[in-house]
């Protein structure tokens, strides 16, 4: 199973799709975003593999504990053993994934939203293999994944939660119950504060920010705020294609970004 995709940044359409269906205002998706992805708070790492987060316990009961003996880093029934982020989740899937490549998509939490591969059908993909295919996908995909998630509960209105802004049961049933451990719930409203009264970040700007970093013009953080961080690296990369240096993302500049990431 290939693990390198397209990409994608998050799209106006893609983002108010969702916000539609959950219910909710732009800042309560950014505060989704901005609590379950790391640093820089993209759905992707600069090499356009997704975000994951590895976890072993879910691969022990997924595969009934056959491999605990063999690989008792990948395959345990205690959570934690997370180890660093970026790479060194992919190694583990990969070593997960040469047991049992099913199980161990399942075991990761994927995307901007991290979502667990465990809740492909509830998200609406038809296998695990068609749930990773969205994942590298776009951001667009992961979102609308996450918010598949939030959906899917029907005994309760998670979306409700979310749009009330109840922190601690939004974190329960998206979380987990130990939510309270990580302080999500704590994350989550601290990161709503943040978008409610301040600058939402600019779909068009987090865009170019992405492109940047796939070809190596480190923007710094993927926030959709325009900065000299982010100026500098547009100025570096239009002075590299031989355009006038303007240090600004006009559509000329986009179309040659989208275009050297293709």
């Amino acid at each position: 199973m290939i693990l390198l995709g397209k990409g994608a940044p998050l799209t106006a359409p893609g983002f108010t799709s969702v916000c539609t269906q959950l219910g909710v205002g732009a800042a309560e998706v950014w505060a989704l975003a901005f609590t379950e992805a790391d640093y820089p708070y993209s759905g992707f790492w600069a090499d356009r593999r997704p975000q994951i987060l590895y976890e072993q316990h879910i691969f022990c009961r997924l595969t009934k504990g056959i491999y605990d003996k063999q690989a008792p880093d990948i395959s345990n029934p205690s959570p934690g053993n997370y180890g660093a982020s970026g790479d060194n989740q992919y190694i583990r899937l990969r070593k997960a994934m040469d047991l049992d490549a099913d199980a161990a998509v399942q075991s990761a939490s994927w995307g901007i939203g991290q979502v667990l591969g465990e809740n492909y059908k509830a998200v609406g993909a038809s296998s695990p293999e068609d749930f990773v295919s969205n994942m590298l996908a776009s951001e667009d995909q992961q979102l609308l994944a996450a918010a598949n998630e939030i959906l899917s509960h029907k005994t309760v209105s998670v979306s409700g939660f979310l749009a009330t802004h109840d922190w601690p049961n939004f974190a329960y049933y998206y979380n987990g119950s130990n939510y309270a451990a990580s302080g999500y719930d704590k994350h989550l409203s601290s990161w709503y504060a943040k978008f409610s009264v301040g600058a939402l970040p600019d779909i068009r700007v987090r865009a170019a920010q992405i492109y940047l970093m796939y070809l190596g013009y480190n923007p710094s953080v993927i926030d959709g705020i325009w900065g000299p961080r982010t100026a500098s690296a547009v100025s570096a990369f239009q002075k590299d294609m031989g355009d006038p240096v303007t240090g600004e993302i006009d559509d000329p500049t986009l179309q040659q970004l989208i275009n050297a990431n293709t």
